[in-house]
C-alpha cells in the first residue's frame, strides 16, 4: 500500500464527518439565506436584521458577551496564576473541580441556576430567612450574563493555566536576576507569554456567548430576547428557515471578524516570542 493511499483511508472518516456535519450544513444555511421560498437569490433576508427589535437583541448579545468575556478574563487570570503556584496534587483537584461541573449537561446547570435565582427561590428563601431585602435578577440581563460567565468560566481558565503551566521557570528567574521587581516581571515577561492561551479563551468564551439563546431562554425568560433566541425562533416557532439563515449569516460574519482579530494578535504573539 503506498503513502497516498494510507493517507486517503486514514483521513477518508475524517473528511466524511467536516463534509456531513460542517460543509454541507454551512452550504444549505448560505443557500437559504440568500434566497426566498420560491429559491429566487434576495438579500431581503439579510437586511432582515435591520429591524429595531432585532438590532435590539444583536446589541443586547453583543454588550453581554463582552462582559461575560471581561469577567470571565478577569477571574481566571489571577487563579490561573495561584494554580501554577500550587503543588502538583492540590493543583489538580481543584482544576477537577472547575472540570467537573463541564461533564453534566448544560441544561441542566443552567436550571440549577433558575431554581437559584427565580422569585421564590433558594437564594431569596436564604434571605428572607435572615431579614435581608430579597434580589429579583431572574429574568433580566444580569441573570443572563450570570449564566455566561458560570457556564463558560473553565472555558477561559484551562487554557491560560495551560499556558503559565508552560512558562519555563528560569525565564521568570532571570528577570528577576536582571533587577525587575514583581510587576515587572509579570508584565514584561508573565504577561505576554501567557497571551496565547488569554486569545484562545477569549475566543472560546465569546462565541459561545455571542450565540447562546438556552441560557437567555431560562434566565431571561420572554423579557430578554437575544440574537440567538431571535434566530431560533425563525426556525422553531415561525418556520421561517430563510430569514433564519439570513440572520445566522449576519451573526457569523461577527464571529468571523472576531475570530481573524484574534487571530492577528496570536500570530504577532508568537512571531514576537519567536525573536525573544
Amino acid at each position: 500500500m503506498n503513502k497516498t493511499l494510507r493517507k486517503l483511508l486514514l483521513g477518508g472518516p475524517y473528511m466524511v464527518w467536516i463534509a456531513a456535519f460542517i460543509i454541507i450544513p454551512l452550504f444549505t444555511v448560505v443557500y437559504y439565506g440568500l434566497t426566498d421560498k420560491t429559491g429566487a437569490f434576495t438579500v431581503s433576508n439579510i437586511t432582515a436584521m435591520g429591524t429595531p427589535e432585532r438590532l435590539k437583541a444583536l446589541i443586547l448579545s453583543l454588550i453581554l458577551s463582552l462582559i461575560a468575556t471581561a469577567i470571565c478574563l478577569i477571574m481566571s487570570y489571577p487563579l490561573a496564576l495561584i494554580l501554577t503556584k500550587m503543588k502538583t496534587g492540590a493543583t489538580g483537584f481543584i482544576v477537577t473541580i472547575f472540570i467537573i461541573p463541564m461533564w453534566m449537561n448544560s441544561l441542566l446547570r443552567i436550571l440549577a441556576w433558575q431554581t437559584l435565582l427565580e422569585r421564590n427561590g433558594v437564594i431569596n428563601q436564604i434571605l428572607g430567612a435572615l431579614h435581608l431585602p430579597k434580589q429579583y435578577m431572574i429574568n433580566t440581563p444580569y441573570a443572563i450574563a450570570l449564566g455566561m460567565i458560570y457556564d463558560f468560566l473553565p472555558f477561559m481558565l484551562l487554557p491560560i493555566y495551560n499556558s503559565l503551566e508552560r512558562i519555563d521557570p528560569n525565564v521568570v528567574n532571570a528577570a528577576y536576576d536582571l533587577g525587575a521587581n514583581r510587576f515587572q516581571t509579570f508584565w514584561k515577561v508573565i504577561f505576554p507569554l501567557s497571551l496565547p492561551g488569554v486569545i484562545s479563551g477569549i475566543t472560546m468564551v465569546f462565541v459561545p456567548a455571542l450565540t447562546t439563546f438556552v441560557i437567555s431562554d431560562f434566565l431571561g425568560g420572554s423579557k430578554v430576547l437575544l440574537i440567538g433566541n431571535v434566530i431560533e425562533q425563525q426556525f422553531t416557532q415561525v418556520g421561517n428557515w430563510n430569514v433564519g439563515s439570513g440572520l445566522s449569516l449576519v451573526l457569523m460574519v461577527f464571529i468571523l471578524i472576531s475570530m481573524a482579530v484574534m487571530q492577528h494578535y496570536d500570530k504577532d504573539i508568537g512571531e514576537r516570542t519567536t525573536i525573544l
